[in-house]
This record gives structure tokens, sequence and C-alpha cells, in this order.
């Protein structure tokens, strides 16, 4: 399948590590040591995982090359949604007239972008669809408690939509080669180490140590293993694209993979994590960098766990 156009929307606030000094006492030096960021977007009155996802998608249809009501699947991904009954996918496809698609929401953390391609994936190989259009939105700081010192400071919002088509149209941008996930939720802390109960405690990670120890470990093996089943080597990836969680966890990745750090793209130093949207909005931002025939690795793991990769041949 391919990849026909996408974009991205960011929020315009940018929050700078010196406003959590005051709100949980940590400092610029403190929090971008450990992880390596300087700034996160956080949305303004008004917006929430919904509206992103709007925007997002306005941003993809400036250069999609079919109508958009063409689309006949909308899969929307998020663990911070607006509304669990007016989905993305619903409100997506209410905004844009888009008679007739189906429309589903789903989540596994911050892998669900790859997820939902996934799922876009199987309804093609079913004869169920030709042409989806996959929204992923994080409104984290709907969410996140600024004051908590272990994981208040971490979070932006943002959002990416992509349009993807069982057959190659013109204009496409890529080929998805291939996709692979997995869930992890019987491994280590996975039921306890980061979660998000929207009516009690919130989105709060008391056991990072464990999710960095397990995204370390998974985000390497998952894409040496998707790389090796398509009879490529790391030395053949043009581009490596990671979940944008921790530039440690990064940094791993690179060392453990002797992979060139300057062909990885990363956002996390400007807009924290934006959850899942965090690949498809890396990617967006860094499309002009791409050369025919590249080919762009993706990795990501998430919380509850879970894991995937991605190769698409541009």
């Amino acid at each position: 399948m391919y990849i026909n156009s996408l974009g991205h929307y960011l929020p315009a606030t940018l929050l700078p590590n010196s406003y959590f000094l005051d709100v949980n006492g940590l400092t610029d030096e403190w929090i971008y040591s450990r992880t390596g960021i300087k700034t996160r977007s956080k949305v303004s009155n008004g917006e929430n995982t919904n509206t992103m996802a709007i925007e997002a998608v306005k941003a993809a249809s400036e250069k999609l090359s079919f109508d958009i009501k063409e689309v006949d699947l909308i899969v929307g991904a998020s663990y911070s949604p607006y509304d669990t009954v007016v989905t993305i996918a619903h409100e997506v496809q209410h905004y844009f007239d888009i008679d007739g698609a189906k429309a589903l929401y789903l989540s596994s953390a911050c892998s669900s972008l790859l997820n939902a391609l996934e799922v876009v994936q199987g309804y093609f190989a079913l004869g169920k669809a030709t042409k989806a259009l996959v929204v992923a939105s994080e409104h984290n700081t709907a969410y996140s408690h600024e004051s908590d010192e272990k994981s208040g400071h971490l979070w932006g919002d943002g959002a990416t939509a992509m349009f993807v088509t069982k057959e190659k149209l013109d204009g496409t941008l890529g080929e998805i080669i291939d996709i692979q996930t997995m869930g992890l939720g019987n491994i280590g802390k996975a039921n306890e180490s980061v979660y998000l109960h929207p009516k009690n405690d919130g989105l709060l990670m008391p056991m990072g140590k464990d999710v960095f120890i397990h995204a370390c470990q998974y985000m390497s093996k998952v894409l040496v293993e998707i790389l090796e089943k398509n009879n490529y080597t790391i030395s053949d990836l043009d581009y490596m694209v990671p979940h944008q969680a921790n530039m440690r966890i990064v940094k791993h990745i690179v060392h453990e993979l002797q992979y060139p750090e300057e062909k990885v793209f990363n956002n996390i130093s400007e807009l924290g994590n934006t959850g899942c949207a965090s690949t498809g909005i890396a990617l967006s931002q860094n499309i002009d960098k791409i050369k025919k025939d590249d080919l762009v690795g993706f990795t990501v793991f998430g919380g509850g766990y879970s894991t995937g990769s991605m190769l698409v041949k541009f």
C-alpha cells in the first residue's frame, strides 16, 4: 500500500523548561540532560484532540491527488481522546462530509499510528477499502499533571494525518513495504509503568525506568527484524524515525545499531513527547529531505506495553 499525502498540526504555544521550575521544582538543566526536551507544544483554549486532527487532515489534503470524499476508511489513533463516542474518525468524517466511509478508533498507546496503518493494511487485503485516512492526535496536556516531577514535564500536543491507498496513484509519496506490531502487556511492569486514568489520576509515568529499559530493547529489536525480513540491513536505511519519547532512548538505539545520528528525524527537543502522533509529525516535518528511492524505517514503543516497526520506500 502507498502513502499518497501526509501532514501535521502543532499548537502555537511552546512551554520552555524554565516554566517547570516553579511548578515542580525541576531546572532546565535537569530536564534537558535526562530527556533532551527544551520546549513542549501545548494547545490553546478551544483546541483538543479532535480539532487538532481536523487541522492535520487539512494540511495533508493540500497535496492529495484524489477527492477526499473518495476515502472509504477512516482510522483515528490516540490514547488521549477528547470524546470516546464522537471519536477522531467520526469527527473527521463529519467535518469533511465523507459519506459512507467506515470509521473506527483504536489505541495502543504510543504505537497506535503503526497499529492504525496495519489495520488499514488488513482492510485493503480483505477488499473492504481502497483509500484510507489515518489520523493520530494526542492532547497529552489535557490529562498530564505539570506538578508531577516524574513525568509532568514530558508531554506535548500535536496531530498527524496520512492518506493511504491500496494502489499506487498519481502523486504517491512512497510505498509502505511492511508493518509489524506486537503487544507486550505480559512483560516487565507493563500494567503499571505508565497509565492514564481519565476520572482519577490522569496521565502519569511512575516507573519511567522500566519503560526506558524495554523501549531501548524493543525499538532496536523490531527495526532490525523488519529490515532482515525484507532483505535489508541497517546500512540500507536512509533515515530512521523513532518514537519521540526521550532523547536518551534514541541515542541508545543509535549507539546499539551503529546508525548515524544525523540520519534520525527528531523533534522531541522542541515538542516533547507527542505520543502516537510523534513519528508521523517527524516524517511530515522532514519530508522535503527525502529523495526518490530512499528507505525510511520507523520504530515505536508504547506504554501498556506495545511496539512496532514500519518500512517505507519513497
